[in-house]
């Protein structure tokens, strides 16, 4: 029996499980089974069968509980530029694929699908890791190890909501072949934990692939969103944060069946999305903004990493003109690794994508809404969870000082919080989505 003290218990008593689900697979007991809870994936520990002080494997790759940010950065990448919100880089660069499919369909121009597609067709990589919806129920996010074009097609665009990435950390340690991991930034820290006690596993990835994240949303967003527009999860045959266009709109088409009820045209037309009998389109910057902070999880509040300071590439949109006037799609993405600059020319030469250099300033301001008081924001709450007596995650950085409104800032963060978390009060979040698009804000 276990005391609790070197095992994932610590990380779920502190408040600082991101639900990566990288602890199941380090389990030599196989006693961590990663599971939905209020909202969120939390491993549930078989504490008869735990090892205890005599193993601490979980905590060893949790990324909940930090990551020496600096210093792993320094010898991963240890030449190249430097930026205080970006950390070390070789290149940075905007542009699509030339495909024109996967760069309308893809959230931010296609890139992360078509640099994959390229690496697999040119024998770089036997396959990677990526994100899709269950064939089942078509909502479920499932990671898996894509080993085609069509399976990389399957799992592109977003997914505003947990994702677990565990059993494929397993299975690439055990197969033959090189591969690609792609995850938001607290994956790429897990996954880079994991590297340093695994050799078999680290001998198999050649490349870490980051997501920009300013926070993820619980699986209670998509109970509201469904919620509110009047969706049947059992008639839904596909579904889609973001599909056509840059940025995009939410995307639901239905499959007709007895006993469904489809919204009415009064319905439709005050939900403010353009509709038909079996689909639904929302406007991205119509639902995302209007859900404001009452489905974020609480690990994603005390984050400091909003690029993926630890992955090779990192890919996101660039939200500032002229980039934010194409409708079509178009991505943002950090080079930190020479191998894989030198691939993005390859690629660009072979005319799979269209790029062009881009300045770090001009980066930074297109996220700076997010990233800016990213860190300070964290550090905020950081601060209050070490004045309860909590253990907070260590990054080993200096952190900005917080100012007297990001402790308002939190307040109405957690007061938010809690009324996503009670059905019974999104009536309150009805009141202030509608109010809030009804002005265009």
């Amino acid at each position: 029996m276990n005391n609790g003290l070197n095992n994932i218990t610590h990380t779920l008593h502190n408040h600082l499980c991101l639900g990566c689900g990288l602890c199941e697979d380090v389990c030599p007991k196989h006693c961590i089974t990663i599971q939905r809870k209020d909202g969120e994936h939390r491993p549930v520990l078989d504490a008869s069968q735990c090892l205890g002080d005599k193993c601490g494997r979980c905590l060893k790759v949790c990324p909940g509980v930090g990551i020496n940010l600096s210093e792993a950065s320094r010898l991963l990448y240890e030449n190249g530029r430097q930026d205080k919100y970006i950390g070390r880089y070789v290149s940075l660069y905007t542009g699509y694929s030339l495909d024109e499919d996967i760069r309308y369909h893809s959230a931010s121009g296609g890139m992360v699908s078509q640099f994959l597609i390229y690496l697999l067709e040119k024998k770089v990589i036997d396959g990677a890791v990526v994100t899709g919806f269950s064939e089942e129920d078509h909502l479920t996010p499932v990671s898996y190890i894509a080993r085609t074009k069509e399976e990389i097609i399957k799992a592109r665009s977003s997914k505003y909501c947990p994702v677990a990435l565990n059993k494929v950390g397993n299975e690439i340690a055990g197969a033959e072949g090189k591969y690609v991991i792609v995850g938001l930034p607290c994956h790429i820290q897990g996954f880079r934990k994991r590297a340093k006690t695994d050799r078999k596993f680290r001998e198999k990835v050649i490349g870490y692939f980051a997501i920009y994240c300013s926070s993820n949303r619980t699986f209670h967003a998509q109970d509201y969103l469904l919620s509110k527009y009047h969706v049947r999860r059992d008639s839904i045959s596909y579904f889609a944060y973001r599909d056509n266009g840059c940025l995009g709109s939410m995307c639901i088409r239905q499959q007709e069946s007895r006993g469904q009820e489809f919204p009415s045209t009064a319905a439709k037309e005050s939900s403010g999305c353009r509709e038909w009998k079996s689909e639904i389109s929302i406007p991205f910057n119509r639902y995302y903004g209007a859900l404001r902070s009452f489905f974020k999880p609480r690990r994603c509040l005390t984050c400091i990493d909003h690029y993926g300071e630890l992955a090779d590439v990192c890919f996101g949109d660039i939200h500032i003109k002229p980039y934010s006037d194409d409708k079509t799609g178009i991505s943002s993405w950090i080079v930190r690794n020479a191998y894989f600059d030198s691939l993005f020319k390859q690629a660009e030469k072979e005319g799979y994508i269209k790029m062009e250099v881009l300045d770090a300033h001009t980066l930074n301001e297109s996220q700076k809404a997010m990233l800016y008081p990213k860190k300070r924001k964290a550090n905020t709450l950081m601060r209050l969870d070490k004045f309860k007596g909590r253990a907070i995650a260590e990054y080993n950085v200096a952190l900005p000082v917080p100012q007297w409104k990001d402790y308002v800032s939190i307040l109405v963060t957690n007061a938010q919080r809690f009324i996503g978390r009670h059905r019974s009060l999104w009536f309150i979040i009805d009141y202030l989505y509608d109010k809030r698009n009804k002005h265009g804000k």
